[in-house]
């Protein structure tokens, strides 16, 4: 397949570390050194479909397509406020969608499972164009007295369309399942006949485990997929790094022994996105006329799950 077309929408709100710091035991100065973070973009009015769905129409609108065009539709999404529909349907009715349509939750390497899924449509012939959206709002799931977590999050969509083409170099996908690592849980509506005992738990994360794991996964499976297609590091134009800690960035960058104009980062005015993180960063640097043809992008993302994925794309 081939992109031709990026897109993203982000929240109104700009929360500071000195905002944070009016309500909780932090500063800029601790957050800063720990995750690169020194503002994030926060839902407040908005709805997470909606800005879903802005990100769709300002993809839809740089790929010159119309909704009707569309075969296939992937919404990226942990958590939002519906159970059912998806919120794929949900943001497929706002922009005028038919096509089906379809939710995944794979956390922060989302977006590059829906590009595998949406690869392996192309592969079996049964599309022309696919439409990805990654809408996240992980703010929701923090709990707000927890200078752990809730410092690490914003808010965003980002959104991409995929047509025939041979641009998706490849792609890998990997899993060392582990539900202790990063995790939440919600309690859902009672039965009269329910008698295990159950609760509403906030984000969990276990840092320094996590971190290690996104160093390891990332740097092991770029390095295995470069290997798998032909390619070297020194092919490579740009590495569009899942935004969750500069420190993880600078982890891997170190490992990978690559410069820094390799490494395009928002995470200072964004803060971790979840699923949206690789495409909001894709489409902010797409927009800067950063990338021109033939340039080489290797992906690489990792949350919970544990899940990663890396992806090698052609522009």
């Amino acid at each position: 397949m081939r992109l031709i077309g990026t897109g993203s929408a982000i929240p109104e709100k700009v929360v500071t570390n000195a905002m944070l710091s009016e309500f909780l035991d932090t500063s800029d100065e601790w957050i800063v050194p720990r995750t690169g973070i020194r503002s994030r973009h926060v839902i407040t009015d908005e709805n997470v479909e909606d800005l879903g769905a802005r990100a769709c129409l300002n993809a839809l609108d740089m790929a010159g397509l119309k909704p009707e065009d569309i075969d296939y539709f992937i919404c990226s999404n942990v958590v939002n406020e519906y159970i059912t529909p998806s919120l794929s349907c949900v943001i497929a009715e706002k922009i005028g969608l038919t096509c089906p349509c379809i939710d995944i939750n794979c956390a922060c390497p989302g977006f590059l499972y829906a590009m595998d899924i949406a690869e392996t449509h192309f592969l079996a012939g049964k599309v022309k164009n696919v439409l990805i959206v990654s809408a996240e709002e992980p703010t929701r799931m923090t709990d707000w007295a927890d200078r752990s977590t809730c410092v690490l999050f914003g808010d965003g969509a980002g959104a991409a369309v995929f047509t025939e083409g041979d641009n998706l170099k490849g792609i890998r996908l990997h899993s060392q399942p582990d539900s202790s690592k990063i995790w939440q849980k919600r309690t859902l509506m009672p039965t009269p006949y329910i008698t295990k005992q159950e609760e509403d738990v906030p984000l969990q994360m276990r840092g320094k485990e996590v971190f290690k794991f996104a160093v390891g996964a990332s740097t092991t499976e770029v390095e295995a997929l470069l290997k798998e297609i032909g390619m070297s590091k020194s092919d490579v134009s740009y590495y569009m790094v899942h935004q969750a800690n500069l420190r993880i960035i600078d982890a891997i960058k170190k490992y990978l022994d690559e410069p820094d104009e390799k490494f395009p980062v928002n995470i200072q005015d964004h803060g971790n996105s979840s699923s949206a993180s690789c495409a909001i960063l894709l489409d902010e640097c797409n927009r800067k006329g950063m990338f021109k043809p033939g340039d080489i992008l290797v992906f690489s993302a990792f949350g919970a799950g544990l899940l990663s994925a890396a992806a090698v794309l052609e522009w």
